[in-house]
């Protein structure tokens, strides 16, 4: 489990979180919603290591990872993406993707510079290791050689999506993966977090589209000024008058 208990975090006199406990089930998706301001960026930032928290924890499986940085955090089993794309542009998608094994990688610094041996292997493994991950999010093999900042939006999506996998997290965390995508886009989308918590991964899921919220979502969370005001299924959120009022509009009541 991926928890934070009573996270807040202040920016000047600007409470951006205050005492945010939420829980990311392996296996599950987990959504967090609520309008622009409400906190959720921020407490991802949180999770991932970008910003300490003021007081409050989060771990992972019970071992606490609050306040190490991103790298640290990323060892521990949290991945992430952004919501303005953080992309490798002039790599080809292969090795976009690929650079997400560097962090296993357990080759000497000398043999990395020399390319010996022992690095070419690992190379070799990381692009391995690439092939199969942009097979599983549908990344057909003839964009693998393409320039990465070249490809279609949702392309690019779902390879930053890849290369997060390929840091091999037991949790990841998405930060509005449906931004810019059309509903053919977001459709397919939906159907890999399916199959990839379906496999066994954790997914934290902010999002701004609640026609895919509540179609792929196992728990949602609801902020707003920085504090979670509902949580639940996607039934119970969507029952809930306060949320009903806020955020979802009387058209998602029925």
């Amino acid at each position: 489990m991926l928890a934070t208990r009573d996270v807040s975090k202040a920016f000047g006199g600007l409470k951006a979180l205050s005492t945010v406990s939420v829980q990311i089930a392996p296996g599950a998706i987990t959504a967090i919603i609520g309008p622009n301001g409400a906190g959720k960026t921020t407490l991802m930032n949180a999770i991932s290591g970008f910003v300490a928290p003021d007081v409050g924890d989060i771990t992972v499986n019970g071992a606490s990872i609050a306040g190490r940085r991103p790298h640290e955090v990323c060892r521990k089993g949290v991945a992430r993406t952004f919501q303005n794309l953080q992309m490798f542009s002039e790599m080809t998608v292969l090795e976009a993707v690929a650079t997400g094994r560097h962090l296993h990688r357990r080759v000497p610094i000398y043999a990395e510079l020399l390319m010996l041996p022992a690095a070419w292997r690992a190379e070799r493994a990381a692009l391995a290791d690439a092939r199969e991950l942009l097979a599983l999010i549908e990344v057909g093999e003839s964009y693998w050689e393409r320039r990465a900042g070249d490809l279609p939006y949702g392309y690019q999506r779902r390879v930053e999506i890849a290369r997060a996998l390929a840091t091999e997290p037991a949790y990841l965390l998405l930060d509005e993966p449906a931004a810019g995508l059309n509903d053919e886009e977001t459709a397919a989308l939906g159907r890999t977090l399916g199959q990839l918590a379906a496999r066994g991964l954790g997914i934290a899921l902010i999002e701004h589209d609640i026609e895919l919220v509540m179609s792929v979502s196992q728990q949602v969370f609801v902020m707003d000024t920085g504090a979670v005001i509902s949580s639940g299924t996607p039934d119970e959120v969507r029952a809930d008058p306060a949320v009903v009022r806020a955020y979802l509009g009387d058209a998602h009541a029925a």
